[in-house]
């Protein structure tokens, strides 16, 4: 028998990062995106190594992986656990969670919205919320595991 101490009410599905915090990584990844263009102009690149080449390239690649990322991540809330899909899926099932604890940046919540940590046995994960629903459900299971202690 398995004691799950938190069940969702409904499946719940939605963005992992706000608006606003997807228009300041559109700014940043443009601003990046155009001094790494003015630098190649500027430079003669091909004579360098392929060290420093390779350096770039991977850091061009990163950087646009990484948007992609942060524009098309979803987190879901449902009766297995929670999951956010981004670069590498996160996934914690409810029995094997210890304690649940959301946390913010003071001032800065509209662009960085609070987070949920999950400990699970010695590790943690760290789940984003990017709508009102979403970060309404952290709140719910953050209380349900503060009352478990």
């Amino acid at each position: 028998m398995t004691l799950d101490f938190y069940k969702p009410q409904q499946a719940l599905t939605g963005p992992a990062y706000s608006l606003w915090f997807k228009i300041l990584a559109t700014v940043v990844t443009i601003l990046l995106a155009t001094y790494g263009m003015n630098i190649a102009i500027r430079f003669p690149l091909m004579q360098y190594g392929f060290g420093v080449k390779a350096l770039l390239a991977g850091a061009a690649l990163m950087l646009i992986i990484s948007y992609y990322w942060f524009l098309r991540s979803t987190i879901t809330i449902n009766e297995s656990g929670i999951t956010q899909r981004w670069m590498y899926n996160r996934h914690v099932e409810w029995r094997d969670i210890r304690s649940a604890k959301m946390i913010g940046i003071p001032y800065l919540s509209a662009i960085f919205p609070p987070r949920l940590v999950v400990r699970t046995g010695n590790s943690f994960t760290t789940f984003n919320g990017g709508s009102q629903s979403i970060l309404v459900e952290f709140a719910k299971i953050s209380l349900a595991y503060q009352m478990k202690k």
